[in-house]
């Protein structure tokens, strides 16, 4: 018997926004000179801050980072350790959601409600859980002692 899917939490209008402003900031400033293909990210951690970060790729492709780990790393060199939302800017007209390596490096640091909003440059798409991305997840409350 398989659970229920979690939703995503609701992020607010103000927040959304802030989300969507750094993303797309993020994503304009891509280092993707190998697949063409920018990226953008922000999450919002704990204390309401925001953090973005870009896909950074080399010449020896596809060896590089992805914008939400990048965004990741600005969350913890700050000192916040909780995501509580994410937002990730493609290039083209698709709705992306982060790589697999990203979803589990999300579950790091957020709940299985974090929403995570996939978007354009020009348009907002479907939010979905990190639950809903990447269930029966293993995680960090694993390795905790009872």
């Amino acid at each position: 018997m398989s659970a229920l899917p979690v939703e995503p939490v609701p992020l607010s209008s103000t927040v959304l926004e802030q989300l969507w402003a750094a993303a797309r900031a993020a994503h304009a400033r891509a280092y993707a000179p190998y697949s063409r293909y920018a990226v953008g990210a922000a999450i919002v951690d704990e204390h309401g801050q925001v953090h973005a970060g870009c896909n950074v790729e080399n010449a020896a492709y596809p060896q590089g980072w992805c914008a939400e780990a990048s965004a990741l790393s600005a969350l913890v060199l700050s000192g916040a350790r909780q995501v509580r939302g994410v937002l990730v800017v493609g290039t083209g007209g698709a709705w992306i959601t982060p790589c697999g390596g990203c979803r589990q490096k999300l579950r790091e640091f957020g709940e299985p409600d974090m929403p995570i909003v996939s978007a354009t440059v020009e348009a907002l798409g479907p939010v979905y859980s990190l639950e809903q991305l990447l269930p029966h997840s293993f995680g960090p409350d694993h390795l905790r002692k009872p």
